[in-house]
């Protein structure tokens, strides 16, 4: 199976540098190439889809993330064109807690929307913006500007949001809001939090960047959080989750 190859190509490229203690480790993309070939693996086409599995889909492999000093995690980042680091940070758990109580909504996703969703994160951020929960969760008046946006900023290479709002307060300030969506079953990661910030930064300057992350957690209960930068880490806002009803249930 790729999530097997994968874990065995991470490891390989990851323990022939790492020495006890270190904190950050850089590598290229022609290091899997490397590690492949060492371990007789064939690797697909597309290289970029390993970094990509352990940056947004799964977990580093347990020999990686058992080198982790306690209330540490190892996660991989963008450290320009084709070059990535493994860097050990502050854990942040991103799974949604059951001690919130569902906020109940009525669903005014088009079932035609429904019906014709290829896949669970793009139903999500349909489900998502049709009940203009990202107004609701933050108190403004928001529009969606763009779906997947893919950049490049500077630092670090090239970047993805899921999609992007602006939104106004009452005062008249404006925001720009980056959203991160995980279907049923797959992991928020904080890297991408981390990203749409600088994204903000570099392509938005003068506009306050509030980062928020949707998660479905069971039928049609969607968790929404947001973020802060505070003294340079990035740390959960808020948390509350919305139970999409139909509109003639109390």
């Amino acid at each position: 199976m790729s999530g097997n190859r994968y874990d065995r190509v991470i490891e390989e490229v990851f323990l022939a540098t790492y020495s006890e203690g270190a904190s950050s480790i850089e590598f290229s993309r022609d290091e899997l190439e490397k590690a492949a070939r060492r371990l007789s693996i064939a690797l697909p086409k597309n290289l970029g889809d390993i970094i990509y599995s352990f940056r947004y889909r799964t977990a580093l492999p347990e020999r990686i993330r058992a080198t982790a000093l306690e209330g540490k995690e190892w996660v991989i980042r963008l450290a320009g064109r084709s070059t990535y680091r493994f860097e050990l940070r502050e854990c942040i758990d991103l799974t949604p807690s059951p001690r919130f109580r569902a906020i109940r909504v009525p669903d005014a996703t088009p079932g035609v929307v429904v019906l014709y969703s290829l896949q669970d994160e793009q139903a999500l951020l349909a489900k998502v913006r049709y009940n203009r929960l990202i107004d609701i969760f933050t108190s403004l008046t928001c529009y969606s500007l763009q779906n997947h946006l893919r950049t490049t900023v500077p630092g670090i290479g090239q970047v993805e949001t899921d999609e992007l709002y602006v939104g106004i307060e009452s005062s008249g300030n404006h925001y720009v809001i980056p959203v991160q969506a995980k279907g049923r079953g797959e992991s928020l990661g904080i890297v991408q939090i981390e990203q749409d910030f600088e994204l903000c930064a570099h392509k938005f300057p003068n506009v306050p960047c509030r980062p928020v992350a949707a998660q479905f957690m069971e039928e049609d209960v969607i968790a929404l959080f947001s973020f802060i930068r505070d003294e340079g880490e990035v740390r959960v806002l808020d948390e509350k989750h919305y139970r999409l009803v139909e509109p003639e249930e109390p």
